[in-house]
């Protein structure tokens, strides 16, 4: 399961994800769907989920889409 480490010298989530190649990057959204779901169904209080990861990987996804598709 991909993982978001936050310390500074591991860079922003936004980094980590642009380094991650496209197959790591459709499983590690993948996953955060299931944790999220997951948590929704659970009902799970004592862990956080953030939906920052969500918007960043779709980002990166889209940019990559958009950028394959110029050449």
């Amino acid at each position: 399961m991909g993982q978001y480490a936050n310390f500074s010298d591991h860079g922003s989530l936004e980094e980590q994800v642009k380094n991650l190649a496209d197959e790591e990057l459709l499983d590690f959204w993948e996953e955060t769907q299931q944790l999220a779901k997951m948590l929704d169904l659970e009902e799970v209080t004592d862990i956080e989920y953030n939906p920052e990861y969500e918007r960043v990987i779709l980002q990166e996804l889209q940019y990559r889409t958009c950028y394959k598709g110029q050449f």
